[in-house]
């Protein structure tokens, strides 16, 4: 960078014009003195929070994948490994979404690139057959090529500061190709994981600024520390998955339980987290659907049929943990279930419509979570699996944008889906499903001053958009009450 100024010498000048003109050769002294100082000094280490996240449309159920090595590269040449241990990830979850894979000290410099290096990868395609009966594709390599990964950074990242995040984005639609949800043989499919990498300030400066907040963290807590000032989570997800540490302060908020003190190893537990100024996580809602440790799993996933006449359902485990582990769907019967909605939510009663979640209005589509108690999978004739509870989740639908109108405090957009979302996919089996939607193509989403809004195009009639929220089926009407607004994904 090069300053240059010029000064224009008076030949005559009064008092206060030679003031004027002492001032304005000390304001041009400091400005050299400061030229080419912009860039921050680096030095030292910087804490560094590395966030999985995803932006996909409705197409696949589940993506996962073992992240073996994240590795950056800076502009001279030196190279800093962000995973101490292999992880794995479930992508669709964290759609729009985010949660933190690892927080690791890294030397403060300008970073130009980045690797990853994975084991298997997989992804999982569900849909009805020709018969109307539950199918889906699962394609998976057992270990994804490296010439196959890329990762992509739209600019140089400086690492500086006490604290800041990097968010891992999976672009879900550049990362899978396949034929078919409902196989008839061999079907052809690539997985070639498309990802980029972003710089994420912290501690986050506004209240709609992303990846600030990490809502519905789920897992089984592993430890209490000895005051009852935080846990450390095993992560809901099959196979070699995340460990999450988070603190608690005089703010957080405790469901199920009546506070920290009744918190123990082996608990389920939903969490919000905030991301702090040096990377450290502290629990804003910490939710315990079950308190039975006795051979408990937990499934996360969406439903995929809803039988009424003997109080059954298909549940996918998008995300598990547990003693009982399934790849793809199960039976699971919910005839003595304790059914209830996520708290992470708290405007249910504002909403211009009755926001309830029972056993005669679920409906296939929504997301839930169930805990369960088996020490392995039932034997026949039922290989039932009994739900000890059943909580309604937030989830994230991608659709076009048919009409917005308001009501009260709420804008309200009319979003039409596409046909192979799972609303429209499984919610029509009259055979099976005690209720079926008017419009299974169709969600109503309410927004109101506290969702976060993160799409940066204007959302109007045409858009496309992705929204996450609770989704509710009010007398055959889906309509969700809208947690988060992101750009959407075209189909």
């Amino acid at each position: 960078m090069v300053c240059k100024f010029s000064f224009i010498s008076p030949l005559k000048v009064s008092p206060r014009a030679r003031l004027t003109f002492i001032l304005l050769i000390f304001s041009a002294m400091l400005i050299v003195s400061g030229c080419g100082s912009t860039t921050p000094k680096l030095s030292g280490n910087t804490s560094v929070v590395i966030l999985a996240t995803s932006t996909a449309n409705d197409q696949l159920s589940e993506v996962y994948g073992v992240m073996n090595t994240l590795t950056l590269t800076s502009e001279s040449g030196n190279t800093v490994s962000l995973l101490a241990d292999p992880l794995g990830v479930e992508f669709i979850h964290v759609n729009g979404a985010a949660q933190p894979l690892s927080t690791v000290s890294v030397p403060q410099d300008v970073y130009t690139s980045a690797t990853v290096t994975m084991g298997g990868g997989s992804f999982y395609c569900l849909a009805l057959d020709p018969n109307g009966d539950i199918d889906g594709n699962w394609y998976s390599y057992g270990s994804v090529p490296a010439s196959d990964l890329t990762v992509s950074l739209s600019s140089p990242i400086t690492v500086t500061g006490t604290g800041m995040g990097l968010v891992l984005n999976l672009l879900v639609s550049k990362s899978a190709t396949w034929t078919t949800c409902t196989p008839n043989g061999i079907e052809p499919f690539t997985i070639t994981p498309n990802f980029s990498l972003t710089a994420q300030v912290l501690p986050v400066p506004t209240a709609n600024e992303a990846y600030g907040k990490l809502n519905g963290l789920a897992g089984l807590i592993s430890s209490v520390d000895a005051g009852g000032n935080g846990v450390i989570v095993d992560a809901a997800v099959y196979g070699v998955g995340q460990r999450w540490q988070a603190s608690f302060n005089a703010e957080t908020v405790f469901e199920g339980v009546s506070g920290s003190r009744e918190l123990v190893a082996g608990l389920p537990v939903n969490m919000d987290v905030a991301i702090q100024a040096d990377g450290t996580l502290v629990a804003t809602r910490v939710a315990v659907a079950d308190t039975d440790t006795t051979n408990l799993t937990v499934w996360d996933g969406p439903v995929l049929q809803v039988n009424g006449s003997d109080s059954t359902m298909f549940m996918f485990g998008r995300q598990q943990i547990g003693p009982i582990l399934v790849g793809g769907a199960a039976l699971v019967q919910f005839g003595s279930s304790s059914f209830a909605i996520s708290r992470q939510l708290n405007n249910l009663a504002a909403l211009p419509f009755p926001a309830s979640f029972t056993a005669s209005n679920m409906v296939a589509g929504q997301s839930i979570e169930a805990t369960l108690h088996n020490a392995q999978f039932p034997g026949g004739p039922s290989f039932l699996l009994p739900a000890a509870t059943v909580t309604l989740l937030p989830q994230t639908v991608d659709g076009t944008i048919q009409s917005v109108s308001t009501s009260g405090a709420f804008t309200i957009y009319t979003v039409t889906l596409a046909p192979y979302d799972n609303f429209p996919e499984f919610a029509v089996q009259p055979a099976v499903q005690t209720t079926l939607l008017k419009n299974p193509n169709t969600v109503v989403v309410y927004v109101d001053a506290s969702t976060e809004r993160l799409n940066t195009t204007t959302l109007a009639a045409g858009s496309v958009a992705r929204f996450n929220g609770l989704v509710f089926n009010d007398n055959g009407t889906l309509r969700m009450d809208c947690v988060q607004m992101n750009d959407g994904v075209a189909p």
